[in-house]
């Protein structure tokens, strides 16, 4: 069976937590769960790393402006994760070409990567500081379960995936004056900092 889905989900999941995806994979391998997974993602240094980087991202998005902060950094991040583990998939399996899977699993981490930071910037538009913790806590369920289910199960999750992006690109259309909103607070916070720094 074509490793196809599976890449495609985890460029889904890697564009929301690339550390999740890297660490589950690994976890999924190294535990005999599944014989699919490369063994260059259950070396124990990639499962330490990708276990302390997921539980920083943890804490950071969950801090409104943090998870901001951390999503812009984050741009080339995931894209690169996505396009890495997309390729280390389709090595493995032999049924799709390692530069095709690196550019479906890169373009889906980017997609879905755009959908969480336009989100993030639309909740940081409103002041109260749980609408970002409910997000953060409901993105790494999310991905945690997507992720599992297509190890078991690669087409109905590409589905799965492949719906929550479309979904979350469209709810981007509608959140696009709450993230105007984030920006424009954002520049004023910068101008502020910047008039401070100017006075005696």
């Amino acid at each position: 069976m074509s490793v196809l889905p599976l890449v495609f989900t985890s460029g889904w999941a890697s564009g929301i937590n690339a550390y999740a995806v890297v660490l589950l994979l690994g976890l999924f391998g190294a535990t005999g769960v599944s014989d699919d997974v490369p063994q260059t993602l259950q070396r124990p240094e990639v499962l330490i790393a990708a276990g302390v980087l997921f539980l920083c991202e943890a804490v950071a998005d969950k801090i409104p402006y943090v998870d901001s902060l951390w999503d812009s950094v984050h741009t080339v991040v995931r894209p690169l994760a996505g396009a890495w583990v997309g390729a280390l998939l389709a090595g493995q399996s032999g049924s799709l070409s390692d530069v095709a899977a690196g550019l479906l699993g890169g373009s889906t981490a980017l997609a879905s990567h755009t959908v969480k930071a336009g989100t993030r910037m639309a909740v940081n538009a409103s002041p109260e500081p749980f609408s970002n913790i409910v997000l953060s806590l409901a993105e790494d369920l999310g991905v945690g379960a997507v992720v599992s289910f297509a190890m078991f199960h690669p087409a109905a999750a590409a589905v799965i995936a492949g719906v929550l992006l479309v979904g979350g690109l469209l709810a981007l259309l509608f959140l696009v004056s709450r993230i105007r909103r984030f920006l424009r607070r954002r520049a004023q916070r910068r101008e502020e900092r910047r008039l401070a720094s100017r006075s005696p």
